[in-house]
C-alpha cells in the first residue's frame, strides 16, 4: 500500500490504514479520497500532499 506525507506537519496518510474515524475505510488509495479533502491535522490541501 501507499503513504502520502504533508510537508507541514508531517502527517502520514497510509492507505492501509486509511481514516476509520473520519469514514475513510482501510484500503482506500490517496487518489480516491475526494479532491476537497485536507490534513487532519493542519488542515492543508491535498495537492499539497507528497508520496513517501
Amino acid at each position: 500500500m501507499e503513504k502520502w506525507k504533508c510537508p507541514v506537519c508531517d502527517y502520514i496518510y497510509d492507505s492501509a490504514v486509511g481514516i476509520p474515524d473520519d469514514g475513510i475505510a482501510p484500503g482506500t488509495s490517496f487518489e480516491q479520497l475526494p479532491d476537497d479533502w485536507i490534513c487532519p491535522i493542519c488542515s492543508v490541501s491535498k495537492a499539497t500532499f507528497e508520496r513517501e
